[in-house]
Protein backbone atom coordinates (compact mmCIF):
# COMPACT_ATOMS: atom_id res chain seq x y z
CA UNK A 1 0.00 0.00 0.00
CA UNK A 2 0.97 3.20 -1.15
CA UNK A 3 1.39 6.50 1.22
CA UNK A 4 -1.06 8.26 -1.16
CA UNK A 5 -3.65 5.42 -0.70
CA UNK A 6 -2.91 5.62 2.97
CA UNK A 7 -3.50 9.21 3.59
CA UNK A 8 -6.43 9.25 0.98
CA UNK A 9 -7.85 6.58 3.29
CA UNK A 10 -7.04 8.37 6.50
CA UNK A 11 -9.17 11.61 4.87
CA UNK A 12 -12.25 9.58 3.48
CA UNK A 13 -12.98 8.16 6.62
CA UNK A 14 -12.25 11.23 8.74
CA UNK A 15 -14.87 12.74 6.75
CA UNK A 16 -17.09 9.77 6.90
CA UNK A 17 -17.02 10.29 10.86
CA UNK A 18 -17.25 13.88 10.41
CA UNK A 19 -20.45 14.15 7.93
CA UNK A 20 -21.88 11.89 10.48
CA UNK A 21 -21.24 13.97 13.45
CA UNK A 22 -22.76 16.26 11.68
CA UNK A 23 -26.08 14.62 10.68
CA UNK A 24 -26.41 13.13 14.29
CA UNK A 25 -25.02 16.03 16.22
CA UNK A 26 -23.44 15.55 20.06
CA UNK A 27 -20.27 16.91 21.94
CA UNK A 28 -16.76 17.26 20.68
CA UNK A 29 -15.87 13.86 22.30
CA UNK A 30 -18.44 12.35 20.47
CA UNK A 31 -16.92 13.60 17.39
CA UNK A 32 -14.08 11.69 18.24
CA UNK A 33 -15.64 8.97 18.95
CA UNK A 34 -17.35 8.61 15.39
CA UNK A 35 -14.24 9.68 13.80
CA UNK A 36 -11.94 7.08 15.64
CA UNK A 37 -14.84 4.19 14.94
CA UNK A 38 -14.96 5.02 11.52
CA UNK A 39 -11.20 4.69 10.92
CA UNK A 40 -11.24 1.37 12.65
CA UNK A 41 -13.95 0.21 10.49
CA UNK A 42 -12.59 1.83 7.35
CA UNK A 43 -9.42 -0.02 7.91
CA UNK A 44 -11.28 -3.18 8.89
CA UNK A 45 -13.02 -3.35 5.58
CA UNK A 46 -10.12 -2.67 3.28
CA UNK A 47 -8.07 -5.47 5.19
CA UNK A 48 -11.27 -8.37 5.30
CA UNK A 49 -11.95 -7.17 1.37
CA UNK A 50 -8.03 -7.88 0.45
CA UNK A 51 -7.84 -11.05 2.46
CA UNK A 52 -10.72 -12.05 0.62
CA UNK A 53 -10.01 -10.85 -3.07
CA UNK A 54 -12.76 -8.61 -3.51
CA UNK A 55 -11.91 -5.90 -5.96
CA UNK A 56 -15.36 -3.92 -5.51
CA UNK A 57 -14.60 -0.19 -5.59
CA UNK A 58 -10.84 -0.08 -5.98
CA UNK A 59 -9.21 3.10 -6.08
CA UNK A 60 -5.49 2.40 -6.95
CA UNK A 61 -4.35 -0.27 -3.97
CA UNK A 62 -7.03 0.84 -1.56
CA UNK A 63 -10.08 -1.09 -1.54
CA UNK A 64 -12.58 1.92 -1.02
CA UNK A 65 -16.50 0.35 -1.81
CA UNK A 66 -15.70 -2.01 1.01
CA UNK A 67 -13.90 -0.30 3.47
CA UNK A 68 -16.92 2.45 3.24
CA UNK A 69 -19.15 -0.03 4.41
CA UNK A 70 -16.51 -0.83 6.97
CA UNK A 71 -17.14 2.43 8.06
CA UNK A 72 -20.30 2.98 7.74
CA UNK A 73 -21.20 -0.22 9.56
CA UNK A 74 -18.47 0.92 12.35
CA UNK A 75 -20.19 4.41 12.84
CA UNK A 76 -23.67 2.79 12.89
CA UNK A 77 -22.65 0.30 15.28
CA UNK A 78 -20.84 2.75 18.03
CA UNK A 79 -24.03 5.23 17.53
CA UNK A 80 -26.67 2.93 18.09
CA UNK A 81 -24.36 1.58 21.08
CA UNK A 82 -23.81 4.81 22.86
CA UNK A 83 -27.64 5.15 23.26
CA UNK A 84 -27.60 2.70 25.82
CA UNK A 85 -29.13 3.90 29.10
CA UNK A 86 -28.12 2.29 32.29
CA UNK A 87 -30.68 2.13 34.76
CA UNK A 88 -29.88 2.22 38.39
Amino acid sequence: MSLPGIILGIVISTLIGAAFHLWRGGSFGRMLLYIGLSWIGFWIGHIAASAMGWTFGMVGSLRLGVAVIGALVAVGSGYRLSLVQVEK
